[in-house]
């Protein structure tokens, strides 16, 4: 089938100008002021911003955790990714310790495989690395098309990985083509302050905040910054959330290092204080936790500064009945935050139309960042001829209002309930076939494909 898109404002990471687009099967055939092609269909985007399909690297799907599940599955979660303008997610495969990468990777595709609305790639978390784990690296870049390898420097007998475990790791991820991703925060510290304040009987979610203070996330960045520069290897923070954190990389690049840095949604736009909300403040305890807002300032000019890169979501919804699994004890609260829906509208409401970032930036870190750092584009993250038809078409005016009662995402609360939002997704072109409508999803279950990815470079 093909597709002419006419007279859109077409927005990427470096161009702003009005055309036409025509799409022929999957991929972009033609662009162009009037373009002469006749179309089995014609979409009118006068008036409109024309942007790729966004890219979350940063998911939770169907992810067990604390005795429990992500309340969103591959399938509720790609289509409520697909209703937000996000056409690609990548999740999360864990390793359990004392088991194989295939093994995981075996469940994660027993779940994700045939169920996709969206496209969608995988990470492999390395919670065991040995010999074993080792000798899979390659197998997992080379057959898999997984490059990135997700670390944890916290979450001790679970997640976490040690110094020489994380050096082991860098040397072979290099040595064949990938990436390490860590969660930064110093697990040691963390574990202490929470077992102070329990035995304090401080319990409310703010101790949840208070268990993790900037030092352990700005401790641990240049910590991690440290190993990437000495065996090499291409790294990438997850979810960065302060100004130490920040300051770490920032030092890093006095050496000439390269450190890439992906913060959330949430940290622009939420701070620390919704925690003093006893009754409701299990609905942010997700980690790192929520910042302050001489945080926020720093995110958004680190943005703008080109030390962050990337805009994800960190995306993992539980149930209110899940999160209240902790009502007694913040500890005991499954950590996570819905937002894989909500990200490209809020970035534009909070970063364009309050004029915190240009329309530029903010197709580079929602959408072109991710897909040249995961090794996706020019497939993925671009408005290009030969590129996939992955295009959101977007209305900078409009208004409109974030709820729990609207969206679709597979949870009963919004951590933005109420707040009011200029700009939504009003269409949106997964590989050439309109995957969403007028809030409306066109596409069915299984629509969505595993993207192989390429080796990467460490540059964009």
């Amino acid at each position: 089938m093909s597709i002419l898109i006419k007279n859109g404002r077409i927005v990427t990471a470096t161009d702003d100008y009005v055309a036409d687009i025509f799409i022929d099967g999957e991929t972009i055939s033609a662009i162009g002021k009037n373009l002469p092609m006749q179309a089995d269909r014609t979409i009118y985007a006068t008036g409109k911003l024309v942007f790729p399909g966004g890219i979350d690297p940063h998911v939770h799907l169907d992810m067990p955790f604390m005795g429990t599940f992500s309340s969103d599955t591959h399938e509720t979660g790609t289509r409520a990714a697909l209703h937000g303008g996000t056409t690609t997610v990548i999740d999360f495969v864990l390793q359990k310790q004392g088991h194989s990468l295939k093994e995981a990777l075996a469940d994660w595709n027993s779940r994700a495989r045939g169920t996709t609305v969206g496209d969608y790639s995988f990470h492999m978390a390395v919670t065991d690395f040995n010999e074993n784990t080792k000798a899979e690296i390659r197998e997992m870049v080379e057959e898999e098309g997984i490059t990135s390898f997700k670390t944890f420097m916290a979450y001790k007998g679970a997640l976490m990985i040690d110094d020489s475990q994380m050096i082991g790791l860098m040397q072979e991820v290099k040595k064949q083509g990938g990436m390490v991703t860590v969660h930064a925060t110093n697990g040691d510290v963390i574990d202490y302050l929470v077992a102070k304040h329990r035995s304090e009987g401080k319990l409310s979610p703010l101790y949840h905040y208070l268990s993790q203070p900037e030092v352990t996330e700005a401790e641990a960045s240049g910590r991690f910054a440290d190993m990437a520069d000495y065996t090499g290897c291409p790294g990438y923070i997850v979810h960065l959330t302060c100004e130490g954190a920040l300051n770490a990389v920032r030092n890093a690049t006095r050496r000439n290092q390269k450190v890439f840095v992906e913060t959330c949604i949430q940290y622009l736009i939420l701070d620390a204080s919704l925690y003093e909300n006893e009754a409701e403040g299990a609905k942010w305890v997700m980690s790192p936790p929520l910042r302050e807002k001489k945080d926020q300032q720093t995110l958004w000019a680190g943005i703008n500064q080109g030390l962050v890169q990337v805009v994800a979501t960190d995306h993992c919804p539980f149930m209110w009945e899940q999160k209240l699994m902790g009502k007694d004890d913040f500890s005991k609260i499954p950590n996570g935050h819905p937002a894989i829906e909500n990200r490209m509208e809020l970035l534009y409401s909070e970063g364009v139309h309050k004029g915190r970032i240009t329309l530029n930036k903010y197709v580079e870190v929602a959408c072109t960042n991710p897909a040249k750092i995961f090794g996706m584009f020019p497939r993925k993250g671009a408005i290009a001829v030969g590129s996939d038809a992955d295009i959101v078409i977007f209305d900078p005016e409009e208004r409109h209002m974030l709820s729990a009662g609207t969206h679709h995402m597979n949870v009963d609360y919004s951590g933005y309930e109420g707040m009011e939002l200029t700009g939504k997704v009003k269409t949106v072109l997964l590989r050439g076939t309109v995957a969403i409508d007028d809030n409306t999803c066109l596409v069915d279950k299984g629509y969505g494909q595993f993207i192989k990815r390429n080796k990467v470079s460490g540059k964009i």
